[in-house]
């Protein structure tokens, strides 16, 4: 089979969590993983980011399949059916919400800029060395840890989904993908 520029996307995935590892506005190009397939289910009306794009399903695969880590079984029923798939996009969007208003919080001067990325929303991890000040505002930091912390939450959740079931398990209940799906099913009446 012929491969394609975005069969190695994955790369892509991997290098952002790096990248937001050593500084922590490298958070920021996330974003990217946020509009684009928001853009294309808008404007085409398909979930083709999920389908061809997406590189965190593309590592999750090669992980899962390539290298062996799942146990390639499949995902309960619970896990597709609509109350959970649109509650977790629910808790998700809340999630969000409220790292969007630690940031307004930052950028309004209320709250000092903390210098953490929570994982699993409840665990605080220290990531003091990943940023030591810029040009920028504080708020910009916020931003970056809080939209990190996201990031790597839903990776840690999906890795974790990927060795108990199929390797891409965790597509049939991101957060993305039911809001595509979402759109597209709103699109295509």
């Amino acid at each position: 089979m012929k491969k394609h520029w975005y069969d190695y996307l994955w790369i892509v995935s991997l290098t952002y969590l790096t990248l937001g590892f050593f500084n922590i506005l490298f958070a920021w190009l996330g974003l990217l993983c946020f509009f684009i397939p928001l853009i294309i289910s808008i404007a085409a009306g398909t979930k083709g980011y999920c389908n061809r794009y997406c590189g965190r399903g593309q590592l999750f695969g090669i992980l899962g399949g390539r290298f062996g880590l799942s146990r390639k079984k499949d995902i309960p029923g619970w896990m597709k059916s609509k109350w959970f798939r649109y509650g977790f996009l629910i808790f998700f969007l809340i999630m969000f919400c409220q790292m969007l208003w630690n940031t307004y919080m930052v950028f309004a001067g209320v709250q000092d800029l903390k210098q953490a990325v929570t994982l699993l929303w409840t665990f605080r991890l220290p990531w003091q060395w990943a940023y030591h000040g810029t040009l920028l505002h504080p708020g910009a930091a916020q931003f970056a840890f809080g939209f990190y912390s996201i990031m790597l939450t839903s990776t840690v959740l999906g890795l974790a989904t990927m060795v108990c079931f199929k390797p891409r398990s965790w597509c049939v209940y991101c957060p993305m993908g039911t809001m595509t799906q979402l759109i597209c099913k709103a699109k295509n009446r």
